[in-house]
């Protein structure tokens, strides 16, 4: 099974379109050591041809571009694109559907019943996709394991998290299982998986065990500090209070890492604000000491 890392970047992507912090600004003269990157999105394929999309963000069609595979060309009009997954319905990790609208079948669409609900009612993105492809909806449980065909040897376990449903939401404020959730991505033939969770402000019971059973996990590596954003002028809000668990201090994503025994330890979801996009950066060699990696745009994983 491979995993590919379309995109590894926050929303906005680095560098982001209007910010001018230190490694913005950097990145666009030349100045700092580090590479642009996309908005988060993963895919996954085993046998290279049929890809099932985990998160459409708004950088899909650059990052088709940069990855062949997934337009293969079984015909004039084709997508290796067999099937899009959803982890929750926030605008960086959904607009991207839009862009797959010319399809000429319906699109096959995974998420739980909250998302699906949240993109009917609060961003009604499948009525309008309904107008051009269509969406085949699947439902998705939080009990069991479940199948994306063509992919025959993979089994997908979605893991509820705490977090808030979109602004949008109707029920922002009132939370429900399967507004977010973390994905385990399971080679049924190898018996080896990943814990893919681009968004993890609490590292609830269910999360942690997930992370514990993983051999490779691909976690939330939005900012370094808790007040990044603040100290920044930024944002009035904590790295928390957006629902991520900063790397470092007390209870951070680097101790929590610490604790797993998985051969692969990897940060995605990369706020243009963390010092960790600097490859020569003093947070960047903590992470190395630690066996840490942070994701980069068309990186792959064999599971």
């Amino acid at each position: 099974m491979r995993i590919r890392i379309l995109g590894s970047a926050a929303g906005g992507g680095f560098p982001q379109w209007n910010c001018n912090c230190f490694n913005c600004s950097g990145l666009r003269d030349g100045t700092i050591a580090a590479t642009a990157r996309t908005q988060s999105s993963i895919a996954v394929s085993e046998d290279g041809t049929d890809w099932v999309l985990v998160n459409a963000s708004p950088d899909i069609l650059a990052q088709i571009r940069a990855c062949p595979a997934l337009q293969p060309a079984r015909a004039m009009r084709d997508s290796g694109i067999c099937a899009v997954l959803l982890m929750d319905a926030q605008i960086d990790h959904v607009t991207g559907l839009l862009m797959l609208r010319e399809r000429s079948a319906p699109l096959p669409l995974y998420a739980t019943r909250q998302v699906l609900s949240d993109l009917e009612r609060g961003l009604p993105l499948l009525a309008v996709l309904q107008h051009y492809c269509g969406v085949e909806r699947t439902a998705i449980t939080l009990d069991r394991p479940f199948r994306i065909a063509p992919l025959g040897t993979t089994d997908f376990q979605a893991v509820p998290l705490d977090s808030k449903a979109p602004p949008y939401s109707p029920h922002r404020n009132d939370p429900h299982a399967g507004d977010n959730i973390g994905l385990q991505i399971i080679n049924t033939v190898s018996g080896r998986s990943a814990f893919y969770a681009p968004g993890l402000g609490k590292i609830s019971p269910a999360a942690q065990a997930a992370l514990q059973n993983a051999d490779v996990v691909l976690v939330d590596g939005t900012f370094w500090t808790e007040n990044e954003m603040i100290s920044l002028g930024l944002s009035k809000k904590s790295a928390r209070d957006m629902g991520h668990l900063p790397q470092s201090g007390p209870g951070g994503m680097i101790s929590v890492l610490d604790s797993l025994s998985a051969s692969r330890k990897i940060l995605i979801h990369i706020n243009n604000s963390n010092p960790i996009l600097r490859e020569d950066s003093a947070e960047r060699a903590i992470l190395t000491a630690h066996g840490i990696e942070v994701a980069t745009d068309a990186m792959e994983l064999t599971l």
